[in-house]
Protein backbone atom coordinates (compact mmCIF):
# COMPACT_ATOMS: atom_id res chain seq x y z
CA UNK A 1 0.00 0.00 0.00
CA UNK A 2 0.87 3.57 -0.82
CA UNK A 3 -0.17 6.45 1.15
CA UNK A 4 0.01 9.81 -0.29
CA UNK A 5 -0.55 13.30 2.14
CA UNK A 6 -1.64 16.24 0.19
CA UNK A 7 -1.97 19.32 2.21
CA UNK A 8 -2.56 23.22 2.27
CA UNK A 9 -1.28 24.76 5.74
CA UNK A 10 -1.21 28.99 5.46
CA UNK A 11 1.91 30.34 6.06
CA UNK A 12 0.87 33.82 6.51
CA UNK A 13 2.59 34.44 9.90
CA UNK A 14 5.47 33.30 12.33
CA UNK A 15 3.25 30.95 14.28
CA UNK A 16 1.70 29.82 11.08
CA UNK A 17 4.94 29.13 8.95
CA UNK A 18 6.32 26.84 12.25
CA UNK A 19 3.17 25.17 12.34
CA UNK A 20 3.88 24.06 8.80
CA UNK A 21 7.65 23.65 9.17
CA UNK A 22 6.86 21.01 12.28
CA UNK A 23 4.15 18.89 10.20
CA UNK A 24 6.38 18.67 7.17
CA UNK A 25 8.64 17.58 10.02
CA UNK A 26 6.76 15.32 11.57
CA UNK A 27 5.68 13.43 7.85
CA UNK A 28 9.65 12.75 7.47
CA UNK A 29 10.13 11.37 10.75
CA UNK A 30 7.11 9.10 10.16
CA UNK A 31 8.95 7.89 6.72
CA UNK A 32 7.13 10.13 4.01
CA UNK A 33 9.29 11.32 1.38
CA UNK A 34 8.07 14.79 -0.96
CA UNK A 35 6.85 13.75 -4.22
CA UNK A 36 5.99 17.42 -4.83
CA UNK A 37 5.53 20.43 -2.96
CA UNK A 38 2.99 19.81 -0.24
CA UNK A 39 2.47 16.23 -1.47
CA UNK A 40 3.92 13.28 0.32
CA UNK A 41 4.61 9.62 -0.02
CA UNK A 42 5.12 6.61 2.40
CA UNK A 43 4.91 2.90 1.73
CA UNK A 44 3.26 0.79 4.05
CA UNK A 45 3.01 -3.14 3.95
CA UNK A 46 -0.59 -3.75 4.54
CA UNK A 47 -3.24 -1.47 4.84
CA UNK A 48 -3.85 -1.74 8.57
CA UNK A 49 -0.26 -0.15 8.46
CA UNK A 50 -1.37 2.62 6.37
CA UNK A 51 -4.43 3.70 8.38
CA UNK A 52 -1.85 3.74 11.73
CA UNK A 53 -0.06 6.28 9.89
CA UNK A 54 -2.73 8.26 8.34
CA UNK A 55 -4.01 8.06 12.16
CA UNK A 56 -0.88 9.18 13.54
CA UNK A 57 -0.78 12.00 11.07
CA UNK A 58 -4.11 13.35 11.31
CA UNK A 59 -3.35 13.89 14.99
CA UNK A 60 -0.32 16.01 14.10
CA UNK A 61 -1.91 18.25 12.18
CA UNK A 62 -2.32 22.15 12.77
CA UNK A 63 -5.46 24.09 13.99
CA UNK A 64 -5.39 25.67 10.80
CA UNK A 65 -4.94 24.02 7.22
CA UNK A 66 -6.32 20.67 5.44
CA UNK A 67 -4.64 17.50 4.86
CA UNK A 68 -6.19 14.67 2.75
CA UNK A 69 -4.41 11.02 2.85
CA UNK A 70 -5.36 8.65 -0.04
CA UNK A 71 -4.20 4.94 -0.27
CA UNK A 72 -3.25 2.79 -3.53
CA UNK A 73 -2.20 -0.22 -3.83
CA UNK A 74 1.49 -0.87 -5.42
CA UNK A 75 -0.46 -1.69 -9.02
CA UNK A 76 -2.73 1.58 -8.35
CA UNK A 77 1.12 3.30 -7.35
CA UNK A 78 2.49 2.14 -10.67
CA UNK A 79 0.17 3.50 -13.01
CA UNK A 80 0.89 6.92 -12.02
CA UNK A 81 1.85 9.17 -15.42
CA UNK A 82 4.07 12.16 -14.64
CA UNK A 83 4.48 14.95 -16.61
CA UNK A 84 6.85 17.70 -16.97
CA UNK A 85 6.67 20.87 -18.56
CA UNK A 86 9.50 22.33 -21.05
CA UNK A 87 11.12 24.41 -18.39
CA UNK A 88 11.54 21.61 -16.17
CA UNK A 89 13.91 19.03 -15.35
CA UNK A 90 13.71 15.39 -15.42
CA UNK A 91 11.29 13.70 -12.81
CA UNK A 92 12.83 11.93 -9.75
CA UNK A 93 12.70 8.14 -10.48
CA UNK A 94 9.78 6.44 -8.77
CA UNK A 95 10.47 4.92 -5.29
CA UNK A 96 11.60 1.34 -5.61
CA UNK A 97 8.73 -1.38 -4.79
CA UNK A 98 9.54 -3.38 -1.52
CA UNK A 99 10.17 -7.47 -2.77
CA UNK A 100 9.06 -10.03 0.18
CA UNK A 101 10.29 -12.76 -1.86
Amino acid sequence: MWVIAMFDLPTDTVAARRAYTRFRKDLIEDGFTMMQFSVYQRHCASIENAEVHVARMGQKLPPAGEVRFLTLTDRQFSRIKVFCGKKRGQSSAAAPQLELF
